[in-house]
């Protein structure tokens, strides 16, 4: 169900403090009705993070509110959103997410990856305060879980970063290259302006190599 916003309610989110703002109001609106159910809504955001829809995708019991990951990104989807916010209330005011909470975002960011709509936090509210994945680091740890990640894309993942390694290795081992390479070609040029009686204050000035490395030379 689509939440009808105001034009001021759609507003650029520049942090988990304005969006509960927002959601404090909608939840108050909608618990005239249904004070002592779960609620899960998406949030989409364009480009510019500015809220576009806001979507009710599942309303609940008192202890919980199931969501299918294709009623989730539905909407998103079709809104061509950008980012996505998750916000679920708990009515009995505790804020602290369960295991049942961080296994259902856990699946959903994988989700969020797969059809390219990053999933930007998972916020618990209720009608006095909050809790934020984001704020609090628990979405970044769920974000490196490999738990809903297909087989073939964890193996693909292995090989890009085995991919990554190598260029890195690479080069580094054409930098040295080409350093030693500079480097022979000084020692060379040096050796030729010893050889002429050059001073070594002078070669040292024109090759950049040190005083000690010009004494060794023999001509």
């Amino acid at each position: 169900m689509n939440i009808t916003l105001t034009d001021k309610e759609k507003i650029k989110i520049m942090n988990s403090d304005d969006l509960y703002r927002i959601m404090q109001s909608i939840l108050l609106r909608e618990q005239r009705v249904d004070q002592d159910r779960e609620h899960f809504w998406t949030v989409c955001l364009n480009r510019a993070n500015v809220i576009m829809n806001i979507e009710l995708v599942s309303m609940g019991n008192v202890f919980s509110t199931g969501v299918l990951p294709m009623e989730v990104f539905s909407i998103p989807l079709q809104k061509r959103t950008v980012n996505l916010i998750m916000v679920h209330n708990h009515p009995s005011g505790e804020l602290k997410p369960s295991d049942a909470d961080k296994d259902v975002t856990d699946r959903l960011i994988q989700v969020g990856k797969f059809v390219e709509i990053p999933v930007l936090d998972h916020m618990i509210i209720s009608n006095e305060s909050y809790y934020s994945f984001a704020d609090c680091g628990v979405l970044s740890e769920l974000e490196m879980s490999l738990k809903y990640v297909p087989a073939f894309m964890q193996k693909e993942k292995a090989l890009n970063e085995q991919r990554e390694e190598f260029t890195k290795a690479t080069k580094v081992i054409s930098s040295k290259a080409r350093e030693e390479g500079q480097n022979d070609k000084a020692l060379e040029m040096a050796r030729l302006m010893k050889e002429k009686g050059y001073p070594v204050d002078e070669i040292v000035q024109l090759t950049g190599l040190s005083k000690r490395d010009i004494e060794k030379l023999k001509v």
